[in-house]
């Protein structure tokens, strides 16, 4: 019964918010062409992440590379260490804005922008998940963060996938959300397909979007409960493609091609890990569908990797189902017998 009055709510909130947009864009100017709705909301997304005690805060890597990253403004040694790694679509604010004031109660959260998303920023030419685990580890280290478990979603799920590989001193537990990690070239050959016959040619005109239509695509394939973009006019979501897509798109498809095409580790599946695993699917996933998570538990094995299934839900399921999936989180590395923690204070107000 909560569920469905959550969904009522959401689609009222949706409706009344699409009016009330729609009716400022009819009064705009027919000149504007710059955005003003979205940056307004991106703004208030940074008010409540402080508001959740995180502070915004970058690590020069080198003089090529900047992670930004959304830290604790007060680090306490009674609470362990916990990464979130966002997906391809957005940035860490948008992504977790639902999960973040949850988790920051248990964890010293930190959350980091993936590099050419948000604020992080590389002249390097090296677009390797590989390359994005070492920046998210290094500029960890800048911040005096040792040790600490890692939640990544999506494309984010195998950056800390790579990151539990190569960091296996820093990385204790690793939690992995709708990400094909262990996906074959078979599986990848039927995804390309699917996305033909919906009309794309290639996995950018989805992950990508140009224009409202792709936009709508792409949050109809990513969500399974409801459709957020129902009532929300065209001019809104071309808002949200200039803001959120345009920035860095050469690099953010190189970054896409380069994981398609799967150089990381050629034709092989990735290295098993020493770490313990949890593993969350939504149950109705049509971008990782649910059989790429139990493919990633039969590789790890049933003793090192637990799979849980959150019923209904698509593959934005931090969205969909985000105290559902907070609730897994925590109960996964919170309950255990050797929990990361870090017997220090440090302030980055």
């Amino acid at each position: 019964m909560e569920t469905v009055l959550r969904l009522w709510f959401c689609h009222i909130m949706s409706f009344y918010f699409s009016v009330t947009a729609a009716v400022i864009g009819r009064v705009l100017p027919k000149t504007h062409r710059f955005p003003i709705l979205i940056p307004i909301f991106d703004s208030i997304l940074s008010l409540y992440f402080r508001f959740c005690n995180l502070c915004p805060c970058t690590v020069d890597l080198d003089d090529q590379t900047t992670v930004h990253f959304w830290a604790p403004t007060h680090r306490r040694f009674s609470k362990p260490n916990l990464v979130i790694i966002h997906g391809y679509g957005g940035n860490a604010k948008w992504q977790f804005a639902l999960q973040v004031r949850q988790l920051a109660e248990s964890f010293n959260l930190y959350v980091p922008d993936l590099l050419f998303f948000g604020e992080s920023h590389s002249r390097r030419p090296d677009r390797t998940v590989a390359f994005q685990a070492e920046c998210v580890a290094e500029g960890l280290k800048g911040l005096g963060v040792r040790r600490s478990s890692v939640y990544g979603i999506s494309y984010g799920g195998f950056v800390a996938y790579r990151m539990a590989e190569m960091y296996p001193d820093a990385v204790e537990r690793v939690v992995i959300v709708n990400s094909g990690i262990a996906s074959t070239a078979d599986q990848r050959a039927e995804q390309m397909v699917r996305l033909k016959k919906m009309g794309r040619e290639n996995a950018v005109d989805v992950f990508l979007p140009a224009k409202p239509d792709d936009l709508r695509l792409l949050v109809n394939q990513s969500f399974s409960k409801c459709d957020p973009l129902k009532w929300v006019p065209d001019f809104i979501l071309r808002e949200v493609i200039t803001v959120m897509y345009t920035p860095n798109r050469k690099e953010r498809e190189e970054l896409l091609d380069y994981l398609l095409t799967n150089k990381d580790h050629g034709t092989h599946r990735p290295r098993r890990i020493s770490q313990e695993v949890l593993l969350v699917w939504g149950e109705s996933d049509k971008i990782f569908p649910l059989e790429f998570g139990q493919l990633l538990q039969r590789y790890l094995g049933a003793n090192k990797a637990r799979l849980e299934v959150i019923e209904g839900a698509g593959h934005a399921v931090n969205l969909e189902s985000a105290s559902s999936l907070n609730s897994f989180i925590k109960t996964f590395l919170l309950h255990s017998d050797s929990p990361c923690r870090e017997a220090n204070y440090i302030n980055l107000a």
